[in-house]
């Protein structure tokens, strides 16, 4: 059978794999959801003017807070001085002289008369052997002496007669010789008896225990009526030296030769000794002498520091953190430490201008102690820099400069919406900084310098920062008896409330609208 020629039939063009159109869809409601949720986060919620546009408020933009009006934040001005710089190390407290004290004779304790832990001087009597053997080898050593001196004064009579009777041609001049050496003999024999009577003194001596330098004597290692031995290891007691006392810390071999510099040059050192918290100064002292070898393990090198202790409150193989002044430097910038912000562009500050915006400022840094550090860079003497609040703000930003408590406050009234438009950080949490503008570097110069202290960092010494704080206007625009700017956003009630309240309860106030607005926070996120 024959089949009918013609055309082979078209098949239909292939489907679209269903399978393939889902990842297309999903991508294209992913980049509208992203579309719409930065435009709510960086220009605010829906119907909110944008930057510019009529009835947007002033100082709103891009970033965090725009829409919000100023933002409050804390500043401090840069102070122009002195800063020390001081070099951080690991320490260990170190008697001056430790000493076990034994006995020097063997016998019966028969007291002590040292209290446990009690400090003693040099030459205190700290306990008694029995001293009786020694007595009695004493009254022996004296009789045997006044033997021999009885024989030897004998011996010489004979030798005086003998010279007569030489003299005479009496006798013959062997016999006079002969007795001579009689008489050295018994000469020697005194002699020998003396040196017994010494000895018994001494050993009596002995049986009285004292100190040999002052210090604080430790636990006692021996109980009365017990015998003890000049052999003993363990001895009576241990005094250490305490006053003065040394402080023994390795510092790095890279900061050796500014430190013997300073040793040859006779420049006092200054070494401080701080607790393990680094938070209390113990002592102060001066640095004697460094190690004559580098531990090749480590890098580093042993100095040594000696401290007076007066009050005591350094004791023996105490943990310590030491602190040494190494340089001192001159006419610096220095900033709270607060205010130093990090990015992709390196180390930078936001600049309060006269305006109200503030500006961000590249600078370097240098030295560094607990709330202040020396800068370099963008930035000149007297400029305010924002050292609570700024991680809500960008380049022209408009804020409000208050107190460091009215920052807190204003945090913690602001609402959990708006925490978390902005990131939804802690409420308040930039207010914690301790410096806040508050204080500021102490003036060794015409413009109230910062003084340093820490390791391999500098700050303002303790003594300035007394001396000078930053100028009202930077930091106390809101005075503790003003109303504070964010007041007017809170409910009349509670308004009013606050107004009555004293510097404690306003406090409390502030804590119970950070929590409200964490556990706000956690119930929107659930």
């Amino acid at each position: 059978m024959e089949t009918a020629s013609g055309p082979p039939p078209v098949s239909p063009p292939p489907a679209w794999p269903r399978r393939r159109r889902w990842p297309w869809i999903v991508a294209a409601a992913v980049i509208v959801i992203a579309a719409i949720g930065s435009y709510y986060f960086w220009w605010g919620k829906p119907g909110t003017p944008a930057p510019g546009a009529p009835g947007a408020p002033a100082g709103a933009g891009p970033g965090r807070g725009a829409g919000a009006g100023p933002l409050p934040v804390v500043a401090a001005p840069a102070k122009k001085g002195s800063i020390d710089v001081y070099l951080n190390a690991l320490g260990t407290v170190t008697p001056r002289n430790l000493i076990t004290v034994k006995p020097r004779v063997d016998g019966q304790l028969m007291r002590v008369t040292f209290t446990e832990g009690q400090i003693v001087k040099a030459g205190d009597l700290l306990a008694e052997i029995d001293p009786r053997p020694f007595e009695v080898q004493l009254t022996q050593a004296n009789g045997q002496m006044a033997k021999d001196q009885a024989l030897l004064k004998n011996a010489q009579v004979d030798l005086e007669r003998y010279k007569t009777l030489l003299a005479q041609d009496s006798i013959s001049k062997q016999q006079v010789d002969t007795q001579e050496a009689l008489v050295r003999q018994y000469t020697g024999a005194v002699q020998a008896d003396q040196g017994a009577i010494d000895s018994a003194k001494l050993q009596l001596t002995y049986s009285r225990v004292t100190a040999p330098l002052g210090g604080r004597v430790g636990l006692r290692q021996v109980d009365p009526g017990n015998i003890v031995h000049a052999s003993d290891a363990n001895g009576i007691v241990v005094i250490a030296q305490v006053q003065p006392i040394a402080v023994v810390f390795p510092i790095a071999e890279d900061s050796l030769p500014r430190v013997l510099k300073r040793l040859r040059d006779g420049e006092p050192t200054v070494v401080e000794a701080w607790d393990r918290d680094n938070k209390i100064k113990l002592a102060t002292g001066k640095l004697l002498t460094a190690d004559n070898q580098i531990d090749t393990a480590t890098g580093t090198v042993k100095m040594k520091a000696e401290f007076a202790n007066d009050t005591l409150a350094l004791f023996p193989n105490q943990f310590v953190n030491v602190r040494m002044q190494v340089d001192l430097l001159r006419d610096v910038l220095a900033i709270p430490s607060n205010a130093v912000q990090r990015g992709a562009q390196g180390t930078f500050v936001y600049v309060v201008k006269e305006d109200g915006t503030v500006t961000m400022r590249r600078v370097r840094l240098g030295a560094t102690e607990g709330e202040w550090v020396s800068v370099d860079g963008e930035l000149s003497a007297g400029e305010r820099v924002v050292t609570d609040g700024a991680d809500r703000l960008r380049e022209g930003a408009k804020v409000e400069v208050i107190a460091p408590a009215a920052r807190a406050a204003a945090d913690a009234a602001s609402g959990p919406a708006r925490g978390r438009r902005h990131g939804g950080g802690e409420p308040g949490a930039a207010a914690s900084a301790t410096m806040g503008g508050a204080s500021a570097p102490a003036a060794r110069a015409e413009a109230s310098p910062a003084r340093p202290s820490a390791g391999g960092s500098s700050a303002p010494a303790a003594s300035d920062k007394a001396a000078a704080r930053p100028s009202g206007d930077s930091t106390t625009a809101a005075g503790a008896g003003d109303a504070p700017p964010w007041l007017d956003r809170l409910p009349p009630d509670v308004r009013e409330r606050y107004l009555k309240m004293n510097p404690e309860e306003r406090k409390a106030f502030v804590e119970r609208m950070r929590e409200r607005r964490r556990q706000q926070q956690q119930n929107d996120g659930g």
